[in-house]
């Protein structure tokens, strides 16, 4: 298993963002968590399997049908353990 924080921004908040990123993310085995940033950003923790990581990366480009994404940042970091995935 491995594990990334993306950090997206743009129009992300108040936007079904995160609710819809724990949805992706239960459909491709993903655990982890999205939270809100007080910058604007949301900053998502995914861990899996890399093919899911690949896969939830290409929906958070997108997002919840009300978002606007501008950018996703993906960096590596190391393996957390997670149950489930949280919205915080």
């Amino acid at each position: 298993m491995v594990c990334a924080r993306f950090l997206v921004s743009g129009r992300v908040q108040g936007v079904h963002f995160r609710a819809s990123t724990r949805e992706q993310a239960l459909e491709l085995g993903v655990q982890g968590q999205a939270r809100n940033l007080a910058d604007g950003r949301v900053e998502v923790i995914a861990c899996g399997q890399m093919q899911a990581l690949d896969q939830i990366e290409r929906w958070l480009h997108q997002g919840p049908p009300a978002a606007r994404v501008e950018a996703v940042v993906r960096e590596a970091i190391e393996a957390q353990a997670f149950t489930g995935f949280a919205v915080r």
